[in-house]
């Protein structure tokens, strides 16, 4: 156990802007939620083997399109969930978790933990960002044996779209329900859910989750002095990750739907050659040459700047920019059971137009063209 400190939630930003594969939140968020944390408390990070079998672990979000922009989550939104949740449990809480690593999902549960007196688990339901809640359930999306406690929070007040919501049922029916209220609230809410045993999370979540974000953002703050290339070079070096493409972003083609963004993305190299980066939140597949698949979840995409080293969202790539689309194997991070789950791909695979489940347990060889 150790508490969480001012140079945790900037590197936690940093990594987790790089696992948060175009989605995951904002940068922005993150060091306000973050700092609002350190501001009401000392937040504590502990490894779940610190904690018995039976303590209950809640995992803490924020469900929505990272394009959205009507939404408001307040610090206080964050909160409120857990409590909602903590009115309806019967039992008593004594940890959150992020079910994400990203640009603010990494931050997730750090201001309720604080305001709370709850720790901080390090663990994650899945090491990168994701689009749907089952993604992030810890192998509990096809369950209906297990009922789920789920609450959102947020949205403006002054526009009549705020909204409070608990619901019971099995993960997957609740899931829905919650990113239906996402999209009534502006496109983005805070949530807490799935009160689980710490035995859960140990079974089934990516251990570690957290400290790897952190590690990983340290390693990006000590390279950043040095420019662009070299913390290009760190984060691969770091992570074992590559660079499959380099190049211009040649068209941008995505919508907001249903609290979801969706669409492609098409990078073009310097030997006239194109990249396409399909999107659902997340960047989900690369594709290359006549259509050949490169990457897919849950390998971790991200596309970053060539002028500045730091990762670029979805909603903040435009046509033009010079970006570097890299990929960390999957067999390089640790895999919860959830992205294991055939059941929780069909919806996504619909929705996009594309195979993903497919592509599994297939070997892509990921390029290494660059470093």
């Amino acid at each position: 156990m150790r508490e969480l400190t001012k140079e945790d939630v900037l590197a936690a930003v940093r990594g987790g802007s790089v696992f948060a594969s175009g989605g995951g939140g904002w940068v922005d968020h993150g060091l306000e939620i973050g700092g609002a944390a350190l501001a009401i408390g000392k937040p504590k990070l502990v490894s779940v083997d610190e904690l018995p079998d039976d303590a209950i672990v809640l995992t803490c979000t924020a469900i929505g399109a990272p394009a959205g922009t009507d939404w408001q989550m307040l610090g206080k939104d964050y909160v409120k969930a857990v409590e909602l949740i903590m009115d309806k449990f019967d039992g008593k809480i004594v940890g959150v978790m992020t079910p994400q690593n990203g640009m603010s999902s990494s931050i997730n549960g750090w201001l309720p933990a604080a305001a709370l007196d709850l720790v901080v688990v390090d663990a994650t339901g899945d090491i990168r960002a994701h689009p749907t809640g089952k993604m992030g359930s810890l192998g509990l999306a096809s369950s209906i044996d297990y009922e789920t406690i789920q609450a959102v929070v947020g949205g403006k007040p002054e526009q009549g779209s705020y909204i409070e919501l608990v619901v019971k049922g099995t993960p997957a029916r609740t899931s829905n329900i919650l990113r239906t209220a996402s999209d009534m609230a502006g496109g983005f809410i805070a949530s807490a859910r799935h009160p689980l045993p710490a035995k859960h999370i140990k079974e089934h979540a990516a251990i570690g989750g957290i400290s790897i974000a952190i590690e990983l953002g340290k390693a990006i703050i000590a390279a950043e002095p040095e420019g662009a290339e070299n913390v290009i070079k760190t984060i691969c070096a770091h992570t074992g990750g590559n660079l499959i493409a380099r190049g211009r972003i040649a068209s941008k083609n995505v919508r907001y739907s249903g609290a979801f963004d969706l669409g492609t993305i098409e990078l073009e190299e310097a030997d006239g050659n194109r990249v396409t980066l399909h999107i659902m939140n997340e960047y989900m597949a690369v594709d290359g040459k006549n259509g050949v698949r490169l990457s897919t979840f849950p390998d971790v995409i991200t596309t970053i700047s060539l002028e500045t080293g730091r990762p670029v969202s979805v909603g903040h790539v435009t046509e033009g920019m010079a970006i570097g689309i890299f990929v960390i194997d999957r067999s390089l991070i640790p895999l919860s059971s959830s992205v294991k789950d055939p059941t929780v791909y069909p919806e996504v695979e619909q929705a996009m137009g594309i195979e993903l489940l497919k592509y599994l347990n297939v070997d892509q060889g990921v390029r290494s063209e660059y470093f």
